[in-house]
């Protein structure tokens, strides 16, 4: 059996910068969804979710697709889209081109309801990152969150 070669730890730099980093994902996403809950009654990934179906041509997406937008299950994806249907954001209908796939669909509430939400939502993220960068901080941490990105893909 092969020997598991040894990780390479972190310094004490690169450790500061991991647990700023992670510490700040994690207070962000909390802070955008506490906004979102309550202005809106949305969860963060509710409103990512009806975002995207608002972008998509005819405000429609495969599940599949917005699961993968969204960067959740499929199984997690069927139990928010229920959710939203419930509320009459969403609805649910074959895909018309392959009877295999289910689409989901922004509503005319769901639209109106998402329009209502988009501005106290924009407000929080031009507050709490937007406004606290300037221009090259800005440019610096999208091209680190690309390189980031890319390499999640991968694994």
């Amino acid at each position: 059996m092969p020997a598991t070669p040894e990780p390479r730890w972190l310094n004490p730099d690169e450790l500061q910068a991991w647990r700023s980093f992670s510490l700040m994902m994690s207070r962000l996403t909390t802070a955008l969804d506490s906004q979102l809950q309550r202005d809106s009654q949305l969860s963060f990934v509710e409103y990512y979710a009806l975002a995207g179906l608002s972008e998509s041509p005819n405000r429609t997406m495969r599940m599949s697709e917005l699961a993968v937008f969204v960067n959740a299950e499929l199984s997690r994806m069927s139990h928010l889209i229920k959710r939203l249907e419930k509320r009459g954001l969403v609805r649910r209908e074959p895909d018309p081109t392959d009877g295999r796939y289910t689409n989901a669909i922004l509503t005319d509430a769901g639209w109106e309801h998402l329009v209502r939400a988009a501005p106290g939502h924009v407000t929080a993220v031009r507050t709490l990152v937007i406004d606290a960068l300037d221009k090259s901080a800005l440019d610096a941490i999208k091209a680190a969150s690309d390189k980031i990105i890319a390499r999640t893909e991968d694994h």
